[in-house]
């Protein structure tokens, strides 16, 4: 007998949501690349990446940012860059080769004028920090851009479908339904899209304003430090990391359905609707994300090792050799030794130490997935209720004072031990330096290995971890990002390495084909 259940009205319109095909371009004269220059240009961007540590959903973004602002520093416009942006993402196969036509291109050149327009029209009309309206414009730019050449639009009709799901879901005591739907919304947007900064003030920016077009532009200019201040008081709100963690327990499910959603399209409708088959490709789609965590954490490894050689190590060989040799006369290799083994091995600790997720969390899930197609009003789990905080001020102290006591323990003891195994103090530095990136980095990888768990056990264990370690994951996250902001060793790498390289991927490709047309002149 088979199990019929139909699916709810949210459920179904965003079956058939995914369902409508998207309009073919008419036939246009497609932008080609040389697959020679291809080759060579991926394997750039390939060691280019593992320079900087960032999520793969932002790699696109991140690497149309890099190029906006390297073409457009010295007096670039959208005719002169949007062209050459879009080969230098094809020679590096971030785009499907003769996937773009020249029509993109034109829209990519109208939305770099538009967000240049912007700029110097808010400058113009406000005052306005420069470098402040200069990280917005390539925020804004790069993500608009991204969204042109690739509209991931399953992605953003599921990320649409889960607002929709747990904004009923949590109350934020003495605040608006805008604010509470606000930090949702960035909350679903980090955790389901994995968006960084650049993204979330893109969305947030597209929903206070509309995306930005020659219509909307006046509008924007004119309301821009509303919108700006808006903006900036939702990214700050106080309870945001409640909602995050909340939603964040959540996304699991949705990460599965997002699979199940992209099987075969003409049988979806007959498998969902049926709930024997409905577990057998839930739990399958599950199997396949529990074997992939392998593989992930050990690409996060690799990556993070890569990107503390290639950035850190190498200075700090510079920094603490030079001091040795002054001091002492020689270097005191043991110490460096020590500074450069440690982080590979807790990186290698780290990746020993990860399980992935059993029987239990794929029917935990399965059980989300249910309620997600069947239910009008489905809920994941526990509301969530944020009241005002009424901690008594004793209390406040008391708690200042553990989260204190945590960082004394937490960095005396790494010091401690340091000086029993006579280390000098710039020695010591470099050490916490590097166990404090590292630390954070190793926590962000433990997190992607249990990006499918649904539901968090908090145990003695997770406790102890939380007040001795957190103080040192917590200056790691602080230093990585500062390094992230200011990296002179990027900055010149980008304008001194890449220009010159990306020049030659240039001639080189202009070259190939120059000579393809002398050869077919002679047939």
């Amino acid at each position: 007998m088979v199990n019929f259940r139909p699916l709810s009205s949210l459920a179904g319109y965003l079956i058939d949501s995914l369902e409508e095909k998207s309009p073919h371009s008419q036939e246009e004269r497609r932008i080609t690349v040389n697959p020679i220059v291809t080759k060579f240009a991926f394997w750039y961007e390939k060691l280019r990446n593992a320079m900087e540590f960032r999520e793969d959903e932002v790699i696109l973004r991140n690497t149309i940012e890099r190029i906006l602002k390297r073409r457009l520093l010295l007096g670039g416009t959208g005719k002169t860059t949007a062209k050459p942006l879009v080969k230098e993402l094809l020679w590096a196969r971030y785009l499907p080769e003769n996937d773009i036509g020249e029509s993109v291109a034109q829209r990519v050149e109208e939305t770099i004028d538009l967000y240049l327009s912007l700029r110097l029209r808010v400058l113009a009309k406000y005052k306005f920090s420069e470098s402040a309206i200069n990280d917005w414009t390539y925020d804004l730019m790069s993500a608009d851009i991204q969204y042109i050449l690739n509209p991931k639009r399953p992605k953003e009709l599921i990320a649409n479908f889960m607002f929709h799901v747990l904004k009923d879901d949590v109350a934020i005591e003495e605040e608006s339904t805008e604010t509470k739907n606000a930090q949702v919304f960035i909350a679903v947007r980090r955790t389901f899209a994995r968006d960084d900064l650049a993204f979330l003030r893109y969305h947030l920016f597209c929903q206070y304003f509309g995306r930005l077009t020659a219509k909307t532009l006046d509008y924007t200019v004119e309301h821009f430090v509303e919108g700006y201040r808006e903006i900036h008081k939702q990214m700050n709100y106080i309870g945001r990391e409640r909602v995050y963690t909340y939603v964040k327990r959540r996304t699991a499910a949705f990460f599965i359905f997002e699979d199940i959603l992209g099987i075969d399209k003409e049988n979806l409708k007959t498998i969902l609707e049926n709930e024997e088959s409905l577990k057998e490709v839930v739990f399958e789609a599950c199997e396949v994300r529990y074997k992939s965590i392998s593989a992930r954490v050990r690409t996060a490894i690799i990556r993070s090792v890569i990107f503390i050689l290639l950035t850190k190590v190498a200075f700090a060989f510079f920094v603490e050799g030079t001091y040795e040799k002054i001091f002492y006369g020689h270097v005191i290799w043991s110490s460096i030794i020590i500074n450069t083994s440690i982080p590979p091995l807790l990186m290698i600790i780290v990746g020993l130490l990860i399980r992935t997720p059993g029987q239990e969390n794929s029917e935990r899930i399965f059980t989300y997935i249910t309620r997600l197609l069947y239910d009008e009003d489905p809920v994941l789990g526990n509301k969530l209720l944020i009241s005002k905080p009424r901690t008594e001020k004793g209390f406040v102290t008391a708690f200042n004072i553990l989260w204190l006591l945590a960082f004394f323990l937490s960095f005396g003891a790494i010091i401690y031990t340091l000086f029993q195994l006579h280390f000098n103090l710039i020695s010591q530095a470099i050490f916490v330096f590097f166990l404090a990136i590292v630390s954070f980095l190793s926590y962000r990888i433990s997190l992607l290995a249990n990006v499918y768990r649904v539901g968090e056990k908090q145990g003695i264990g997770t406790l102890f971890v939380d007040f001795l370690f957190m103080p040192v994951i917590r200056v790691g996250r602080k230093l990585t990002q500062g390094i992230q902001r200011i990296n002179i060793f990027l900055m010149l790498f980008d304008f001194f390495i890449e220009a010159p390289f990306k020049f030659l991927f240039a001639f080189f490709d202009q070259w190939f084909y120059f000579l393809h047309g002398k050869t077919e002149e002679l047939e």
